[in-house]
């Protein structure tokens, strides 16, 4: 992120300087000017959920082998990831 040193903007990581430019300047957004929509909501792996599998809970006091999972689209995407709720605990994982 660059920050303004005068008349010029400044790299916060490298130090690199480039004039600044009033036109350019205009155009740029700042934090000043960025909404704040909040955290993003997390998925729930029992909402819409209707499939069960046989996969072990990784719970440290839970011996079920059985489990709801929903797949969700990956952000950008590219693929899907499953997420897993034990059907005894509760437990909530995503698949790795």
């Amino acid at each position: 992120m660059m920050h303004t040193a005068g008349g010029t903007w400044v790299c916060r990581s490298c130090e690199n300087e480039v004039p600044r430019d009033s036109h350019e300047d205009a155009a740029m957004a700042t934090r000043d000017g960025q909404r704040d929509d909040g955290a993003p909501a997390v998925a729930d792996a029992t909402r819409g959920s209707t499939e069960t599998t046989q996969e072990p809970c990784p719970a440290e006091d839970c011996d079920s082998d059985r489990a709801d999972y929903e797949m969700m689209p990956k952000p950008g995407g590219s693929y899907e990831v499953r997420l897993f709720t034990c059907v005894e605990c509760d437990h909530k994982w995503r698949e790795s």
